[in-house]
């Protein structure tokens, strides 16, 4: 992963939100939200928390005795998830490295991370983390994406752009949310930092939208993927975000479109 791939800044969490969310997270985040929930947590680490898709499903589902501490690396993303959600005195938001957490030892009944240890520059230190703030018993409940092809409105974008940036195709999203999707090196990396009953599910959902400009302008505009079209061009953003566009239109029609996605979802014990 690039450093570039860690910066959710400027426009993006809004973007991100408004798009990426009801198009690819929405209905992953209550069915996370319902594996947590049914471990009946008292104390409850959400690591790269993002817009606060998860924290807005899962808050509803603790216990009024519950504590919930919500991170992300990036403080915009805080800042946003935190103004979506209604007041609630159990949680606190704050910025946090999931490679360097700012918690004491054993501080945890479960740590949840919804589709961001793919963005995690070292997951071994990352895994190890987890581990060190969860009590005995805990469990490490987290999900990553499947490889690009299983994810067609992300493959479609990714080919779309490779024919108008030949030399240089934008790849962050093969590369990076679609970067970690080999479950036996999932397995490894827990096991060696120490993690036990590891169990992986598959699980595919249906990527849906009003028209082929939604999935195009999420995936162009609501991720840093539009930082590498930038960097590639200046001023072709939106050239770019109807030229994928089209390619879905083409592919799956012009009005109301459908698509497979697929992810990995992990639950791992101390």
């Amino acid at each position: 992963m690039l450093e570039a791939d860690k910066a959710f800044a400027g426009s993006i969490p809004e973007n991100y939100d408004r798009h990426m969310v009801p198009l690819i997270f929405e209905a992953y985040a209550a069915d996370f939200a319902q594996r947590a929930a049914s471990l009946s947590p008292n104390a409850v680490l959400e690591i790269a928390a993002g817009s606060g898709v998860v924290t807005r499903a899962l808050a509803p589902r603790l216990s009024q005795s519950a504590s919930y501490v919500v991170t992300d690396l990036n403080q915009p993303m805080i800042d946003y998830a935190a103004s979506r959600q209604p007041p609630d005195q159990r949680i606190t938001w704050r910025q946090a490295d999931a490679l360097a957490l700012p918690f004491e030892d054993s501080a945890f009944d479960l740590v949840c991370c919804q589709f961001g240890a793919m963005f995690f520059p070292d997951r071994a230190s990352g895994y190890r983390e987890a581990r060190r703030v969860l009590k005995p018993g805990g469990h490490f409940l987290f999900s990553v994406w499947d490889r690009i092809e299983e994810n067609i409105f992300a493959d479609d974008v990714t080919n779309a752009l490779a024919r108008i940036f030949p030399d240089d195709p934008p790849r962050f999203l093969a590369r990076t949310p679609h970067g970690y999707h080999d479950t036996a090196l999932i397995r490894r990396d827990l096991e060696a930092a120490g993690f036990s009953h590891i169990a992986i599910e598959t699980r595919a959902e249906q990527s849906r939208a009003p028209s082929p400009r939604v999935p195009a302008v999420a995936y162009c505009q609501g991720t840093l993927l539009r930082n590498e079209i930038e960097a590639r061009e200046a001023g072709k953003l939106e050239y770019a975000t109807d030229y994928a566009a089209a390619a879905i239109a083409d592919r799956h029609g012009r009005g109301e479109v459908a698509a497979k996605i697929q992810a990995h979802v992990i639950l791992a014990v101390v």
